[in-house]
């Protein structure tokens, strides 16, 4: 089959064995996968998590039909639109554990049903079971114009959040963010962002900011987060390490958070798609998303 593989040079298109599901797993023919920054790391080789490596197949969402499922596996037939989450899904066939499964709401594309596993189930974990996320309170999402961000002020929405803010370098994306639930947009290149913030909540901060930046920003982070309020860290934008004011932190009491994805039931949840790639032009479409212009999801179509 066709794949989109790590080699030691990047990211390269290749032919390479179909994957045989264990008892536990289910195999999809691929017809969409979407494109996520770890994937920019694992095309070099390096492993996310217990997975990837050089001449692995690339891509960690996507979206087709059922080919065959283990042994183990009760709740899905041959045939069934499903969307994914896993490892390997640049390629024609794409396997993973039947619990990162979930079935195509009808009526919803491969293509845009390709872009939610990812945005959704992290989103879903850094504000509702890691954030603990309470109607009426204060939101910030950081690198909001990613899928990721953009799926996270609609959650802190209909989760009930009375103030959603968001964050973009970017001044055509930022001003895009309140069609997904923004009520303020903020460039946190801007030194004075967290003071934007106070105004905004009365002087007291936000309860709760989804970091996406952490690096150099977290310090400016702790001083637009409330008194008790919490810190979800998902990703490193921004740098993966900076000096951390531990004073600061105490004296406010923050919680700080670490989560990475897992599985969650989808909601009537979407996402923009920013460009469509053919397989064949993978490498383009990591290029694409390197650059960081864009807004919502980049998406491979087989």
């Amino acid at each position: 089959m066709k794949a989109a593989i790590a080699t030691d040079k990047g990211l390269a298109v290749r032919d390479i064995p179909q994957p045989k599901p264990k008892p536990n797993e289910v195999l999809v023919r691929v017809r969409a996968a979407a494109l996520n920054r770890a994937d920019l790391a694992t095309a070099r080789g390096l492993p996310h998590g217990s997975h990837g490596g050089v001449g692995a197949a690339v891509g960690l969402e996507w979206a087709g039909e059922v080919v065959e499922t283990g042994s183990e596996v009760k709740e899905y037939k041959p045939g069934e639109r499903v969307m994914c989450s896993g490892t390997g899904g640049y390629a024609e066939y794409a396997v993973t554990d039947w619990g990162r499964v979930n079935p195509i709401p009808e009526g919803l594309s491969f293509e845009h049903a390709a872009t939610l596993p990812v945005a959704l189930l992290t989103l879903h974990n850094a504000l509702v079971t890691g954030g603990r996320l309470k109607p009426g309170e204060s939101v910030m999402i950081q690198g909001a114009s990613s899928g990721v961000g953009l799926m996270g002020l609609q959650i802190a929405k209909l989760m009930g959040a009375k103030l959603v803010i968001g964050s973009s370098t970017n001044e055509a994306r930022r001003a895009r963010l309140k069609e997904f639930g923004a009520d303020l947009a903020l460039d946190t290149r801007d030194a004075a962002w967290p003071d934007a913030v106070l105004a905004a909540t009365g002087g007291k901060g936000v309860d709760l900011v989804v970091d996406m930046l952490s690096g150099p920003v977290v310090v400016q982070t702790m001083k637009a987060t409330a008194i008790l309020g919490r810190i979800v860290n998902v990703g490193r934008l921004a740098g993966m390490k900076a000096e951390f004011d531990f004073d600061l932190h105490a004296l406010r009491r923050i919680d700080y958070i670490g989560v990475t994805f897992r599985t969650r039931t989808p909601g009537k949840l979407s996402l923009p798609i920013d460009r469509r790639f053919p397989l064949d032009e993978a490498v383009a479409a990591q290029a694409h998303m390197r650059e960081n212009k864009h807004f919502g999801k980049i998406v491979l179509t087989m």
